[in-house]
């Protein structure tokens, strides 16, 4: 018996062959030229040299195999303006340049980051949707702030990794050189878009700081998020043009308006009061009516005009009271109202706030000359103008062929005027621009705390009713006031303005009588029609309490 040893000898296998294995593609010469010495075999060659023959052939390096159904992940290399335009289309849409080098994983990790962003940043802007005001909370601009440098930063990196991976080291070296100038560049460039989102907060939060907080001001009435305006239906401010010219010591209030909102519907009432009416009486709680019993400077005759109010009790701080606090009271007490806030802007920084919006358009009703007695300076031409800053001042102070009662009437149409056109878009295109503007000379007591819901509340002004009430002969003399029908015509004017539908009325000739009773509305046509087919300009002895100001002004 055979062992397992003693069994027949194995049979030699025989080498490979073309025969007996297909080639693959691209090896056909390779493999041909290594079956070569098996079919030479008979003609003298060896069998070692075959076997090594054979050995060597199945080291040479194979190109990769690609899997079926799936690309190749290596690509050409890219030209100078390829590489340059795929990184800049990173910017726009992250990861791009990733997924073109073939690095799916990041690609698609930066663009789902994208993604991420681009929902919480529609998710946190969808909360100030019928909540504008709270885009200027502390809160809001910290947020927003802090936002915009983490993103600049995460841009600039973005824009450097997708340039890298790329390849830009494979380019000659005028195109590194060319490639590598103009991504700095646009490194430097995606980032500018977040600085002037940053810069912009910061200038707001500049602007924000001019208005006192609960802390600067202990005696304010602490605004409450759910009930900011303390169960009020009207809110008052008074709005004062002040003139600081450098030819006058102190300040003189040269225009006074008080506006009277309701806050439930926007619906607002601008009483204008001369700046000579004289002789104004203050509150018993006022240290004031202690000096002025009978009324401010009664003892003088020509003297004791309103504009002159501010700046005395300015000039006096020892009667315990200062010029805004003096001045609402004043006139508070004269409307029978109570002034809640004040703000002034000085003239020129008004100016500078009209030309930060791009001007005023206004129907100039007739010539208006300006600069000194005759009007040497210029001269605003009649008809439907677009004026800028300096004009607009010009157009409302102007004395020239002209008293204060026409200046109060044009200066209610530049206050209209600037409501109807300062609109929400208007505003964020030039919104740097106001702000700075803004910030010269500005003085208020509006609490930070209320300039989120004023927000909400200018845009319901904005489209609701405004009229206008003047105290100007011969309803009211400022020279010899009537203090109580100042009041009733206050009190008919905000009963008339809660209607929605205005009432186009004058005052009836009884109504200017000493001692009447309260005005009475007699139906008339809205304005005299001029021959250029707008509206006349309101004169000084017509009193216009019931006609918006769009009809009164021909906006």
């Amino acid at each position: 018996m055979h062992g397992p040893s003693a069994g027949p000898p194995p049979q030699q296998q025989p080498l490979r062959t073309t025969d007996t294995q297909p080639a693959r593609p691209g090896q056909s010469r390779r493999r041909g030229a290594a079956s070569r010495p098996a079919e030479e075999h008979t003609h003298g060659r060896t069998n070692v040299q075959t076997v090594a023959e054979e050995a060597a052939w199945q080291e040479s390096p194979e190109p990769p195999r690609r899997s079926k159904g799936r690309p190749n992940p290596r690509f050409a290399p890219m030209s100078t303006g390829a590489i340059i335009g795929w990184t800049a289309l990173s910017a726009f849409i992250p990861g791009a340049a990733h997924l073109r080098a073939g690095k799916r994983r990041g690609g698609f990790i930066l663009l789902g980051a994208f993604g991420v962003i681009l929902i919480a940043a529609v998710l946190y802007g969808m909360q100030f949707i019928g909540n504008v005001g709270a885009a200027i909370r502390e809160s809001t601009l910290i947020t927003v702030t802090v936002a915009a440098i983490v993103l600049a930063l995460a841009w600039f990196v973005l824009v450097l990794l997708s340039y890298i991976t790329l390849g830009p080291d494979r380019l000659p070296q005028s195109g590194q050189i060319i490639s590598g100038i103009v991504v700095g560049v646009l490194c430097v460039t995606v980032m500018a878009p977040f600085a002037l989102t940053a810069t912009t907060v910061n200038s707001t939060q500049d602007f924000l700081d001019a208005f006192p907080s609960e802390h600067e001001n202990p005696t304010a009435v602490p605004v409450k998020a759910e009930d900011p305006f303390n169960g009020r239906k009207r809110i008052n401010f008074l709005l004062i043009g002040g003139d600081a010219a450098g030819n006058r010591t102190g300040v003189r209030t040269d225009s006074m308006t008080v506006a009277s909102v309701n806050i439930a519907t926007g619906n607002t009432v601008l009483f204008s009061l001369p700046r000579n009416l004289q002789h104004v009486h203050f509150s018993a709680r006022s240290p004031l009516h202690k000096q002025f019993p009978e009324g401010f400077h009664r003892e003088l005759p020509n003297g004791g005009l309103l504009n002159e109010v501010w700046q005395y009790a300015e000039d006096y701080p020892n009667l315990g009271v200062r010029g805004p606090e003096a001045l609402k009271d004043a006139i508070g007490t004269t409307l029978g109202m109570h002034i809640d806030y004040y703000a002034m802007v000085d003239m020129f920084g008004f100016a500078a706030l009209i030309d930060a919006i791009g001007g005023l358009k206004i129907r100039v009703a007739q010539d208006v000359k300006y600069g000194g007695k005759f009007g040497t300076a210029g001269t605003i031409r009649a008809g439907y103008r677009r004026l800028n800053g300096e004009q607009v001042l010009w157009y409302g102070r102007s004395r020239v062929d002209s008293d204060d009662f026409s200046r109060m009437a044009r200066q209610r149409c530049v206050i209209g005027a600037l409501a109807q056109q300062a609109s929400p878009a208007v505003v964020l295109a030039n919104f740097t621009k106001i702000i700075q503007a803004a910030k010269r000379l500005f003085r208020t007591d509006i609490p930070r705390g209320l300039l989120e819901h004023l927000v909400d509340l200018g845009l319901k002004v904005k489209g609701a009713k405004i009229t206008s009430t003047q105290f100007v002969p011969p309803q009211i003399w400022p020279g010899s006031p009537d203090w109580e029908k100042i009041k009733k015509m206050t009190l008919t004017a905000i009963r008339k303005s809660v209607g929605t539908t205005p009432v186009v009325a004058t005052a009836s000739p009884s109504a200017s009588a000493p001692g009447g009773s309260t005005p009475t509305a007699t139906p008339t046509p809205s304005a005299t029609p001029t021959s250029s087919g707008g509206l006349a300009t309101p004169t000084p002895n017509k009193n216009t309490a019931d006609q918006t100001l769009s009809e009164l002004c021909g906006f």
